[in-house]
């Protein structure tokens, strides 16, 4: 399934950049299906990605790569500290 998904991915990635609304939308809806029908399958990391949309580093991940960066989602370390910065009030 996983080179399914990759081909999938890439398509798609594909479809954006030439502005294909029909392929992009079809192919969004087929990595829909692959996630769900892979939830119990397939590495946890790339379903996060799947289910998060963020095609460009599963993209990543089926490839291999290590250094994918950490997005908003990433946890506390992504995200700016809610007042950091600001004691004393002024």
């Amino acid at each position: 399934m996983e080179t399914e998904i990759k081909a999938a991915l890439i398509t798609l990635l594909d479809a954006i950049k030439s502005s294909n609304a029909p392929s992009v939308a079809a192919e969004m809806a087929r990595l829909d299906d692959f996630a769900a029908r892979g939830a119990a399958t397939l590495h946890p990391q790339l379903l996060h990605f799947l289910e998060r949309r963020s095609y460009a580093k599963a993209v990543m991940f089926l490839g291999g790569e290590s250094d994918i960066p950490v997005g908003l989602c990433g946890g506390r370390a992504a995200r700016p500290e809610v007042g950091a910065g600001k004691a004393g009030g002024a």
